[in-house]
């Protein structure tokens, strides 16, 4: 007698630059210390589309894609409390070795040999369940839609985790170089943190939502020659942190281009561009270039507190089904929405 052996969608990277492929592989089962979750929402993310055009490759394959997951855990393994069980929450997507100097103090983001990476290098949230240890589940209270949780899994916490390296002070003047999912939810931090905040986008929806978010003032980049010399304008010398979120070889010079002395520039986003800019430009005016990289787990759990508690927003544009990813992935590539683009497997 045959055996079946239950299935679920899920959609996978086969190749870089090619398209994703949407198949039936099994369900998978917890092992002892992880939980399986019911997959309610996915967020749709830029990151994405860096994976499967190629510009970023960890050199992994055959693996689900989708990193911005919430759900609902449904099976518990091994050593895990049942009570765990119909609790909603978002997974962190960083799962480190666990003995390296960073993953003993938190920040598993920096890990240089991960165990897994769930839509980077493992399996990931597009598609119906997924199974992580525990401590990859932050708890989300029930009054908090899974869509809008689910976006704090990348585009929240990663501007936790940027703004908490910034160190925004009140009063200070600071610029938001891109206005998509973290750059909205940047803006929101820096205004929770007293910080008089300045918005580059591109005009239209994202440009009102920001301005419902608090920023002081929107400057649209299609409409502005320079950029700069109306940050300089505004603020009379110069921003105090430029979050620089766009990673083009002109955006990136612009940015430079608007800090005052002793200004800190943080790096989010990239392309196939390089940063060119001669040390001069740092040294006189003492400027700080900082990285920042994803999130710790802590900063996940502060931007679900930060969520529920209404400090931070995270609008969803549209909500698509698993198998109008393609659709999902070209809406979120085009930019402009007003939110964000988020799958819904359940």
């Amino acid at each position: 007698m045959m055996s079946f052996t239950p299935t679920m969608r899920a959609v996978q990277l086969d190749t870089p630059d090619r398209p994703f492929v949407l198949r039936a592989v099994s369900i998978p089962e917890p092992a002892a210390g992880e939980v399986r979750v019911k997959i309610g929402a996915c967020g749709v993310c830029r990151t994405d589309l860096h994976i499967r055009d190629g510009l970023l490759d960890l050199g992994k394959r055959h693996f689900t894609v989708g990193h911005e997951i919430a759900g609902v855990i449904d099976r518990c393994g091994a050593d895990v409390d049942h009570t765990w069980e119909n609790r909603k929450v978002a997974v962190y997507y960083y799962i480190g070795c666990g003995h390296c100097r960073y993953c003993r103090v938190g920040d598993e983001q920096l890990c240089p040999h991960p165990k897994a990476q769930p839509g980077f290098s493992s399996d990931g949230g597009y598609a119906d369940y997924i199974t992580v240890p525990l401590r990859n589940c932050v708890p989300i209270p029930d009054h908090v839609d899974l869509a809008e949780a689910a976006t704090m899994g990348c585009a929240g916490s990663t501007a936790v985790h940027a703004g908490r390296l910034a160190a925004i002070h009140p009063g200070e003047w600071v610029v938001i170089n891109g206005t998509g999912g973290v750059g909205l939810a940047l803006l929101q931090y820096a205004r929770n943190a007293g910080g008089r905040v300045i918005a580059i986008g591109r005009g239209g929806e994202r440009e009102k939502l920001a301005r419902e978010m608090g920023a002081e003032h929107t400057i649209d980049a299609t409409r502005t020659p320079d950029t700069a010399e109306r940050v300089q304008d505004l603020t009379g010398e110069g921003a105090d942190v430029v979050f620089e979120l766009l990673g083009t070889q002109e955006a990136m010079s612009a940015a430079l281009g608007m800090l005052r002395r002793r200004g800190r520039m943080v790096m989010l986003g990239y392309t196939t561009d390089d940063f060119r800019a001669h040390p001069v430009s740092f040294i006189v005016r003492e400027i700080t270039l900082l990285g920042s990289v994803g999130s710790t787990l802590e900063d996940l759990h502060e931007a679900i507190d930060l969520l529920a508690r209404g400090v931070l927003r995270s609008p969803v544009a549209e909500r698509l089904p698993l198998e109008d990813f393609e659709k999902a992935l070209t809406a979120t590539r085009q930019g402009g929405l007003a939110g964000r683009v988020v799958l819904t497997p359940a």
